[in-house]
């Protein structure tokens, strides 16, 4: 059993989750073995969330809500506790991306956060992160915005490049490269590749995205190496929003975008067998 220790509630979500998962366990009569045995892990991991020592994620969530008959408590608390693990300089565009009507990205290197599958988004992440359990819990998390009923309307236009660069092995990215066909399935989700005949290009400084919305001014993001960058600046969105026009021109439409991403999946990435030594995420 992980030691018990004092939490404040009101230092951070996780916090205040691991509390509540307290007490409504002791109100259940439950220890945290029992509890475990009933969401079928073991007493020890409840009390590492119990103690902020592990963070939640929405399938244990929904499982504890379940076990205790909580109405929902921790599936609502979780989007925010996952949210709290995402570097603090991003929360504000998470926040505001989740509240968007339409999104439009241009991406040089990787895959949007928005569409990348667990094992693509693990073997990014853990170039850098410790905690690698959680940011991809995290990551996953910021794209139920595409599933709710109401989801926005989100243009991709991405280098070819993205497709080429191996993230994880082939077999991870011939499953990612098969995800981003399956988003030719949702009207709401659009892919656009810009090839690399198309040379020169309005994209060449870098990765960013447009956030419009109903009754908030539109935004325009950038990211460096330290930290992202939002701006309402109408000079900037224009610049923005003319630089993703001429992208969108550039970039083979959506039916040749969907024949170049099918025909790297089967030529880079086809079924035969990893090279010795290499790790598949």
């Amino acid at each position: 059993m992980v030691g018990v220790r004092d939490l404040d509630p009101s230092a951070s979500p996780l916090d205040y989750y691991g509390s509540e998962l307290r007490r409504l366990r002791e109100d259940a009569g439950l220890n945290q073995a029992q509890l475990g045995s009933i969401v079928f892990c073991t007493g020890s991991l409840i009390g590492q969330v119990e103690t902020t020592r592990r963070v939640p994620t929405r399938d244990f969530s929904e499982r504890v809500d379940a076990a205790l008959d909580t109405g929902g408590v921790f599936s609502r608390l979780v989007g925010l506790v996952l949210r709290s693990q995402l570097p603090t300089w991003f929360q504000a565009y998470a926040e505001m991306e989740a509240r968007a009507s339409y999104l439009s990205t241009y991406q040089a290197q990787l895959v949007d956060g928005l569409l990348q599958t667990e094992e693509y988004a693990r073997a990014v992440l853990g170039v850098w992160s410790d905690d690698l359990d959680a940011k991809v819990a995290a990551r996953m998390e910021r794209q139920r915005v595409l599933d709710r009923e109401n989801p926005p309307l989100m243009w991709v236009v991405m280098s070819e490049a993205v497709l080429h660069q191996e993230i994880g092995g082939r077999t991870v990215m011939r499953n990612q490269l098969a995800h981003l066909l399956a988003q030719q399935g949702r009207q709401w989700v659009q892919v656009q590749i810009l090839p690399f005949e198309a040379g020169a290009h309005a994209g060449q400084p870098g990765s960013f995205s447009l956030l419009r919305f109903d009754d908030d001014p539109d935004i325009v993001y950038t990211e460096d190496f330290v930290q992202g960058h939002m701006t309402a600046n109408p000079q900037a969105l224009r610049e923005g929003s003319l630089r993703y026009d001429h992208l969108q021109a550039a970039a083979l439409s959506l039916e040749e975008s969907a024949v170049r991403i099918a025909r790297v999946m089967e030529e880079r990435y086809g079924a035969h067998p990893e090279p010795a030594g290499r790790t598949v995420a």
